[in-house]
């Protein structure tokens, strides 16, 4: 032990004092040289004589200067630096190749590094909440499988409540597809602002672990009718409007026109749902308590932690029994009879998830495209280095040496290529953040440690996949061939060949599967983009109004104001305007059940739903829906005067098949309606509540009705739509200054919004796609320009003997095509099986979509001829005698 301590203590001495000891070891070998050499010449030698007498002794000191380095120096490293530096000086004197395999490489691993930054971010990382691994969302569910994930009914939250015994605590919030867009009312110098609010029973914080920043958060006592309006703002609110001052806490600011305190600030970090909400205020004291009652009407999402111990299956069933009970005392309506859990993760992502995972798939395509093209491109350099790895081979560098070289050099390109794709990766989220507003969690994506781990294995297995192959390749043993062979002949082997063309039948292969799933996504978006929405989109501006609930808190001050603002926008020239609360492509917002007077009732257990629109008379004129028969609505028809309902297409197919539903009567349960049947005045044309699914049944009612405020302002002109604005803009502030708009989209815009997803996604794949394709054309110039270099004589002897230009180039077009065949026929058998998984990303096309893959074949088989073709040309314009002369 003591003597490995010594060794040990030596080499780390000798690490950091190599020159220092190496002038001592010089200079102690002097000394010993010339001791000797002076008793030799005291001996009586001459002086000559006694120099050869001392090193016959002592031996070589260059040898022992070695022998004496190896013992205490740092030879293994001593050796790795020198070939670092002699790989290093090579890829200096070829700058093009480092260059291609850099750019290759950092664009495969920025697109890799990126898309797991997503992923992780928005997929993996647990919410930022106490214990979130026991959080959970609950669904209301069938138990026939007909829908898992239906939103919850607040009567049916409020039984789970009082009988459940698997969850600590459960908690509701208005659902994100109803949330409370308000008006927070200017004072001083701030201007009205339109704001994202979200309600919640007061409990929801508790439950996440959430604790206030400044001041408080909500109580019981905040949360019911009869208390006093509170609200909790976001940093982000705090920050921007009140500039940070704890002093707003305690003061009464108006929402709605209403007076709420604000009584606490949320962490910075809090951004749950989403980021856009801005203040918070308790569920209890917004909705009536006859909401919260009702088992029909499906608004709100609950959240609950399960107590340990308790298993998600457990807590399922112990809600379904509950359920299914409500469901037996009411038989008629719309009550589920079931409930599914989902982690609250999963049902905040599981809209993304499937495009997120298939983009991340395609980088990964494209990582091993590039790996692929850069080992091509090694073992080129490597069959052109033959002779040079040869005559190293016989000076004595071993076979484990060399191929250490070759990965050393393909180690450092990864590893500028991993830096490179670290700051692409960089710019590329941060283009994607602003691209993708529709992506859940978007705020948090950002470059981590697992993201720098993920780039430092990629580099690696970059630096495995692309070296390791032309490594083996490289090491002929066969040295004796390669130094009698001439420039041309030893330019590669069969083997190595062989080798380039399975890796570029691999890497074609991989590039049909992204042209293939590239080609099914632009065809979906653009069947989104044909698909007809039913009503007018081009020159066609909306805005979004808030009523506040203090200020228009009778039906008579919200009829007066929709008339007086669609009147005055009417005496501005060639505008049509009209309002309603929900938009075509914007999804559906709400359903409702009815029953038809005139029919039988139905069987016990079965409804009639509908989508449910409140319109005023000029919402189909703006928008252009036609009336297919009857009549549509008419200023006289109220609530007050008069009991009329429009429906569409839809509907009228689906309930009415075979008779005029024009006069018939609906009894529906739409909040504030008088039980008095409604008559059916009109059928309109069908939109497309989701421009990606089929219109669904639609009944429209008379937009004057107390439950309902917030507004779709929609203008149609005859130019520009976004020139009239300002205009609109204008007539809202001289009829109520203190009320904003917010969201001033064009339709248009509202289904881009509403395409995003599929838009981006197959953006983002084409472009991988095309680079995956050109990546493919290179590699097969690359070989046969290497095939053609390689026959040269061969070519020169057929020439010579008559051969035909014309079957020159034939010969040399289909040796290279063949990888790209071969590769073209692994890849389609490939395809067939991976669309399959991308099913639930189409629309409007099948995985197996003939066309799509005829294309693809047509268009790889193109770009394959086309980067053939230049090195068979050449092949065929050779001189036979110079191809002769040349061996």
């Amino acid at each position: 032990m003591p003597s490995f301590i010594t060794r040990l203590t030596i080499k780390l001495r000798m690490l950091f004092g190599r020159r220092k000891a190496a002038e001592q070891l010089d200079s102690e070998l002097s000394f010993h040289l010339e001791q000797q050499i002076s008793e030799n010449i005291a001996a009586g030698m001459s002086p000559a004589e006694a120099r050869k007498a001392a090193l016959r002794i002592f031996g070589s000191p260059d040898l022992a200067r070695e022998q004496a380095r190896a013992t205490w120096s740092w030879t293994g490293l001593d050796h790795f630096l020198l070939d670092l530096r002699l790989c290093i000086r090579g890829l200096r004197r070829a700058p093009g190749f480092s260059a291609v395999v850099i750019l290759v490489l950092a664009l495969g691993i920025g697109a890799n590094v990126a898309l797991f930054s997503v992923v992780h971010s928005v997929l993996l990382n647990a919410l930022p909440f106490h214990d979130s691994g026991r959080l959970v969302r609950v669904f209301e569910a069938d138990s026939r499988g007909r829908y898992q994930d239906n939103i919850v009914a607040g009567g049916s939250f409020a039984v789970w409540k009082e009988q459940q015994k698997s969850f600590v605590d459960l908690a509701i919030k208005r659902s994100a597809g109803y949330d409370l867009a308000g008006g927070l009312s200017g004072s001083g110098s701030k201007l009205p602002e339109y704001v994202h609010a979200e309600i919640a029973s007061w409990n929801l914080f508790p439950l996440l672990g959430i604790q206030s920043a400044l001041g408080r958060l909500f109580t019981a006592d905040d949360d019911h009718p009869g208390a006093n309006g509170t609200v909790v703002l976001s940093w982000s609110l705090w920050k921007r409007r009140y500039a940070g001052d704890p002093a707003i806490l305690g003061k009464t600011i108006e929402l709605d026109a209403r007076p709420f305190t604000v009584i606490g600030i949320l962490p910075e970090w809090f951004q749950y749902p989403d980021a856009k909400i801005q203040l918070w205020t308790p569920l209890y004291h917004e909705k009536s308590a006859e909401m919260m009652r009702m088992v029909e009407a499906h608004n709100f999402d609950v959240i609950g932690r399960l107590k340990p111990g308790i298993t998600p299956a457990q807590a399922t069933a112990d809600l379904s029994a509950i359920q299914a009970e409500v469901r037996r005392q009411h038989p008629s309506g719309p009550v589920s009879d079931a409930v599914n859990l989902r982690p609250i993760l999963d049902a905040e992502v599981r809209g993304v998830k499937s495009g997120l995972y298939a983009l991340l798939a395609a980088t990964g395509c494209l990582l091993l495209i590039a790996c692929l093209n850069i080992a091509s491109l090694f073992i080129a350099r490597s069959a052109a280095r033959q002779r040079e790895t040869a005559v190293r081979t016989a000076l004595g560098g071993s076979r484990l040496r060399l191929m250490r070289n070759t990965l050393l050099e393909s180690l450092l390109l990864s590893s500028a290529g991993g830096l490179a794709g670290l700051v692409l990766a960089a710019i590329g989220l941060r283009w994607l953040v602003a691209v993708r507003t529709d992506i859940p969690r978007a705020e948090n994506i950002h470059l981590d440690g697992w993201a720098l781990l993920l780039a430092l294995g990629v580099v690696f297995l970059c630096a495995a996949l692309s070296g390791l192959v032309p490594a083996l390749a490289a090491t002929d043993r066969n040295i004796l061939r390669s130094l009698q062979a001439n420039t041309r002949t030893q330019a590669g082997s069969i083997a190595g060949v062989r080798l380039r063309r399975s890796l570029l039948a691999l890497e074609v292969g991989l590039t049909v599967v992204l042209l293939v799933g590239s080609g099914l996504l632009l065809k979906t978006y653009q069947r989104l983009r044909s698909a007809n929405p039913g009503c007018a989109t081009r020159d066609v501006l909306t805005m979004e109004l808030a009523l506040p609930k203090g200020k228009y808190n009778t039906d008579i001050k919200r009829v007066a104001f929709a008339e007086t603002l669609t009147q005055r926008l009417s005496e501005v020239r060639g505008i049509s305007a009209g309002l309603t609360t929900q938009l075509p492509a914007e999804g559906v917002g709400r359903n409702d059940t009815f029953s038809i007077q005139e029919h039988p009732p139905l069987p016990l257990g079965q409804t009639l739903t509908a989508v449910t629109v409140f319109v005023d008379p000029g919402y189909f004129s703006a928008m252009q829906i036609p009336l297919i028969s009857g009549r549509l609505f008419q200023p006289d028809d109220r609530f007050d005067h008069g009991q009329s309902v429009l429906i569409n297409e839809s509907l009228a197919r689906r309930d009415f098949p075979n008779e005029n539903p024009i006069g018939k009567h609906l009894f529906t349960n739409v909040v504030s309606l008088d039980p008095h049947p409604l008559e059916i005045i009109g059928v309109v044309g069908d939109t497309r509540a989701d421009i990606a699914a089929p219109p669904e049944p639609t009944f429209y009612f008379p937009l004057y009705l107390g439950s309902e405020r917030g507004l779709i302002l929609t203008m149609r002109t005859r130019s520009d739509a976004s020139s009239i604005a300002l205009t609109a803009q204008k007539i809202i502030a001289g009829i109520d200054p203190d009320l904003p708009v917010s969201n001033i989209l064009t339709m248009d815009q509202v289904i881009g919004e509403a395409t995003l997803a599929p838009s981006f996604d197959a953006a983002l794949l084409i472009s991988f796609a095309i680079l995956s394709l050109v990546l493919a054309a290179v590699g097969l110039f690359g070989v046969l320009s290497f095939l053609v270099s390689q026959r040269t004589s061969e070519i020169g002897i057929r020439l010579a003997l008559g051969a035909e230009r014309g079957q020159i180039t034939r010969l040399m077009l289909a040796d290279g095509l063949k990888p790209a065949l071969f590769g073209l026929a692994l890849g389609l058998v490939a395809s067939a099986a991976a669309t399959h998984l991308m099913q639930s990303l189409l629309y409007g096309t099948q995985p197996l979509d003939p066309a799509i893959f005829t294309a693809v074949a047509i268009t790889l088989v193109a770009v394959a001829a086309g980067a053939c073709l230049l090195p068979a040309l050449r092949a065929s314009r050779l001189d036979p005698m110079q191809a002769l002369r040349t061996e």
